[in-house]
């Protein structure tokens, strides 16, 4: 079992202070950097990365999406939405977004909580099928392990960060009642 002081716990925020803000722009930079293909492109401005905190902060107090994080003693190292604000027909689905590490906490774990993290929160929400797409190998991995199912494979979808084009893997899971 993990020493419980040096574990990062997770949480849901509703509400997100300028310093959690400053932390997850500082999150998403350091995973730019590290060339995560999550929308962004390299070098990312803190003020372009703290703009889309502040929108993702709008819609988790609108209860349109869960605003999981996690952290540890020097503060927020990881992070995952579940965007629960679907189309009509579509209730019981929910997407999973932007699960990121900080490079200085991978490794150890921390993706796989937040995963089966955001699958709670998903199931406390009602939802049933979640859905996600990743440019990642070690994620694939991940998804993979944790039980979800790849669906495909979309060649030449996004950019990295530093330029040059990369595909994007779906995946799906059926969450249990």
């Amino acid at each position: 079992m993990r020493n419980q002081t040096s574990s990062p716990s997770i949480r849901r925020l509703t509400a997100v202070t300028d310093g959690q803000l400053q932390s997850l722009a500082g999150l998403l930079i350091d995973c730019v950097e590290g060339g995560a293909s999550v929308s962004f492109m390299h070098p990312l401005p803190a003020a372009r990365a703290l703009a889309f905190w502040r929108g993702v902060a709008d819609g988790a107090a609108r209860g349109e999406r869960a605003l999981l994080v996690a952290e540890d003693a020097a503060g927020i190292v990881g992070t995952v939405q579940v965007l629960l604000d679907q189309p009509e027909n579509q209730p019981h689905r929910a997407d999973v977004a932007k699960m990121l590490v900080h490079r200085r906490a991978r490794r150890r774990g921390l993706g796989e909580a937040l995963m089966q993290a955001a699958e709670q929160v998903a199931r406390e929400c009602g939802k049933t099928l979640l859905v996600l797409d990743t440019a990642s190998d070690d994620a694939e991995r991940l998804y993979a392990r944790l039980g979800w199912q790849r669906c495909g494979v979309i060649p030449g979808y996004a950019l990295l960060p530093q330029g040059g084009l990369c595909d994007t893997t779906y995946f799906y899971r059926a969450l249990a009642d």
